[in-house]
């Protein structure tokens, strides 16, 4: 008689979530080495190969779709029977990247809603730039993560669309001088497509700030001495929206992207992912519903 491991079998279900052994080596918080060990024992377990690595990437065999099925269904199904016999709350850690600039307001009240579901679950915030944070999900670093995009790539969701607007000091002119007075962060995805409408506009531009810190960046804007662009909606209260009167040019709109949830995985995850959704499409009126 051969037994399956749901260990095994959680690992295989990561690969094929994943796209890949280095991704799904990240999910699970193991080496590489590790999970192409489980597979490679999975394989002669059932002397079938699960996995076919004849091109650039990863795909699954006929034999390993048919066995993701199952898989799928087996791990659950042990997951369910822990959960229900043992009582025992969900523990454990998630990591969450967000971009600087859409971290408030909406993801301090997902947090808090996550913390009272799963109180002895840890989320780790991971808060950078989209290109920074599509390279940590591509690596496997992080369980979900918010972009800041043009377009949508394969595997994301678009939470919603929203327009970029001119910020400056509350009562400020700094809009009005010529040359134009930028401060922008040095991987902004904005810039691009700033500068482009202001070039359209004919209008001259300077960036005299250019740095990393969201901070620096907030308080030359406040002293008046520069002007910023940001998603609608988050702007910090010491900063506010410029009514320019079309002095200035329209600005283009953003997508707010999610990766890592278009596969249902635990419950854990799944919550975290519909909290996000809520947050930024509006229907945050909605019960959270826990199995």
């Amino acid at each position: 008689m051969r037994n399956l491991d749901i260990t095994t079998l959680r690992s295989f279900v990561a690969v094929a979530d994943a796209g890949g052994v280095t991704r799904a080596a990240g999910f699970l918080h193991l080496t590489q080495s590790a999970v192409s060990m489980q597979l490679k024992r999975l394989e002669e377990l059932l002397d079938v190969e699960l996995l076919d690595r004849s091109g650039r990437t990863i795909a699954l065999t006929a034999s390993g779709e048919q066995l993701l099925v199952y898989a799928r269904r087996m791990v659950a199904l042990n997951d369910e029977v822990i959960g229900r016999l043992t009582d025992q709350a969900y523990e454990g850690e998630i990591t969450l990247g967000v971009p600087h600039d859409i971290v408030y307001p909406a993801i301090p009240q997902v947090l808090k809603r996550f913390h009272a579901a799963f109180p002895r679950v840890k989320v780790q915030l991971v808060s950078s730039y989209t290109r920074a944070l599509k390279d940590q999900f591509g690596r496997g670093e992080c369980d979900l993560i918010l972009t800041t995009e043009n377009t949508l790539e394969p595997g994301g969701t678009t939470l919603c669309r929203k327009p970029l607007l001119w910020i400056g000091a509350p009562g400020g002119a700094a809009w009005r001088c010529q040359p134009l007075n930028l401060a922008f962060g040095r991987r902004c995805t904005f810039r691009p497509r700033v500068v482009e409408a202001l070039d359209t506009a004919g209008i001259e531009w300077e960036v005299i700030v250019e740095t990393d810190s969201d901070r620096t960046i907030e308080a030359t804007v406040s002293a008046d001495l520069a002007v910023h662009t940001m998603i609608e909606g988050t702007e910090p209260p010491h900063l506010e929206r410029i009514d320019h009167g079309g002095a200035l040019p329209e600005l283009p709109h953003q997508l707010i992207n999610l990766y890592g949830a278009q596969t249902k995985k635990s419950v854990v995850h799944d919550t975290l992912a519909d909290l996000l959704r809520r947050a930024f499409s509006g229907s945050d009126n909605v019960r959270l519903k826990i199995a």
